[in-house]
């Protein structure tokens, strides 16, 4: 390998601050975490804000634990993965104006209920893509404008989080697309900030520079972040982002394969090299971003999923202590298709949708548990089912196959009747860690150890396990 083919993925997430060191085969080689989570912002402590200084802190300590497990000399290059539409403002000297907002905090709401002041739902979703949720950037931006005009007009930049630990490790500031993808500041069309959704928020587009694309060199390891990581300084910094883009390119998704993210929600994306945004795609709650390659888009919706199931684990099975949940599934598999005439109707809760609320319905006295829960799983399945014709709509394709990742994927009735209810083969994933292999295959292939993301993916073994539709 021209400089080792060890990878240092820098992960930042809302629970965890993670680092990594991962090879060409996908095998972890060493990794440390610490617990993140928001602070008060120290001018509005009702909000709620990201301390990045202290989050850098966190993970400089442990990129030093790392890189004592490694040969440093082996190590070909650095990334950042993180969630999106978070950042903040910086001047040309390089100092932070203000705390990163997060996307956890509640003073954009108004922002985004009004946002119709500025221009056209419909015509702002069309053009970006993305779902009008109250933290997307969009609504940040507007709030620095009106209530912090002062700092906006000091700022030479706005950098997404991922872009400020870069910008810690390298000096240079760059965004990237997958994280201005998830900003509602784009054009779908034009895989770039959107002039005319910047124009009509009244901020400077020159503020965001021009979003280079993953793979992309960004700077090197300078020799204060060196002191400071353990890394060797002059390591090139290469630039991913959104953590969501790399964990679909990660599990080895192809063009029009749907991934399944199953958790607690459930999160179906596709990569489509089409697209629609649409009021039907908004009403369908569809989001469209920028994809981690050229000329493609992630297509996705979700829901709430594991949630469910525990909600029924807390109230129906609390008295088990161990095995629940080989319990609960062992319970339902007993249960006829139908359920014995149960049937539960949850109106899934999503951000535009209003309060979560639901029915059980067809209840007897002779009514068990376990129908009630395979009734929950049969309702989950055919909300996948759903997800998966609004992708395909939107997309213009035809799935022959859905991709499953998660803790979710382990429910073996549950994926029998995913790929019942959707009619196409169910292939389970065994990789845990999607993200930061994803971006991984990005620094391989900027570094020289392959000749594309591609090709540094081929090598991956997936281990996958295939689920027929049964009925």
């Amino acid at each position: 390998m021209p400089g080792g083919d060890i990878v240092i993925v820098f992960d930042c997430g809302a629970t965890n601050v993670r680092v990594i060191a991962i090879d060409i085969k996908g095998e972890i080689l060493a990794s440390e975490s610490f617990p993140n989570s928001t602070s008060p912002d120290p001018f509005y402590p009702p909000y709620r804000i990201w301390d990045v200084n202290q989050i850098w802190k966190k993970m400089c300590t442990a990129s030093q634990k790392v890189v004592s497990q490694i040969n440093p000399k082996q190590i070909a290059g650095v990334t950042v993965t993180t969630f999106g539409v978070d950042g903040t403002l910086f001047d040309k000297s390089g100092r932070m104006l203000y705390p990163v907002i997060s996307w956890q905090c509640e003073r954009t709401n108004e922002i985004m209920n009004n946002i119709e002041r500025y221009l056209p739902l419909t015509d702002l979703y069309n053009e970006s893509g993305v779902l009008p949720f109250s933290f997307n950037t969009i609504n940040k931006l507007i709030w620095f404008s009106e209530s912090k005009p002062d700092l906006v007009d000091k700022s030479s930049h706005f950098l997404f989080i991922s872009s400020i630990f870069s910008f810690f490790l390298t000096g240079e500031m760059v965004n990237d697309t997958t994280m201005a993808g998830t900003s509602m500041l784009t054009s779908l069309k034009s895989r770039n900030f959107s002039w005319k959704i910047l124009d009509n928020i009244h901020f400077p587009a020159e503020k965001l520079g021009t979003p280079v694309e993953p793979g992309t060199i960004s700077g090197r390891v300078n020799s204060k972040a060196s002191a400071e990581t353990s890394i060797p300084e002059g390591i090139p910094v290469i630039a991913t982002g959104h953590d969501t883009q790399f964990a679909i390119f990660g599990s080895g998704a192809e063009v029009n394969q749907p991934v399944l993210s199953s958790g607690t929600w459930e999160i179906l994306m596709v990569r489509s090299d089409r697209f629609r945004s649409g009021k039907e795609q908004l009403d369908l709650g569809i989001t469209t971003e920028l994809d981690s390659r050229p000329c493609l888009f992630n297509i996705g919706n979700q829901w709430i999923a594991s949630g469910i199931l525990e909600w029924a684990r807390r109230n129906f099975y609390s008295e088990i202590t161990e095995n629940v949940y080989e319990t609960m599934v062992a319970g339902a598999e007993k249960v006829p298709h139908g359920c014995n005439g149960v049937k539960v109707i949850p109106k899934f809760y999503e951000e535009l949708k209003g309060k979560p609320s639901g029915q059980i319905l067809g209840l007897t006295m002779e009514t068990t548990r376990d129908e009630i829960f395979r009734a929950i799983l049969e309702a989950l399945s055919v909300r996948l089912a759903e997800g998966k014709r609004s992708l395909e709509n939107a997309g213009e394709f035809k799935s022959d196959s859905i991709l499953c990742v998660g803790g979710g994927s382990k429910n073996r009735l549950w994926n029998q009747l995913r790929a019942d209810y959707t009619g196409v083969p169910l292939k389970i994933i065994d990789q845990k860690e999607t993200t930061v292999l994803g971006a991984s295959l990005f620094v391989q292939a900027a570094c020289g150890n392959a000749g594309s993301p591609e090709e540094a993916r081929s090598a991956i073994d997936y281990k996958t396990e295939i689920i027929e539709p049964g009925r």
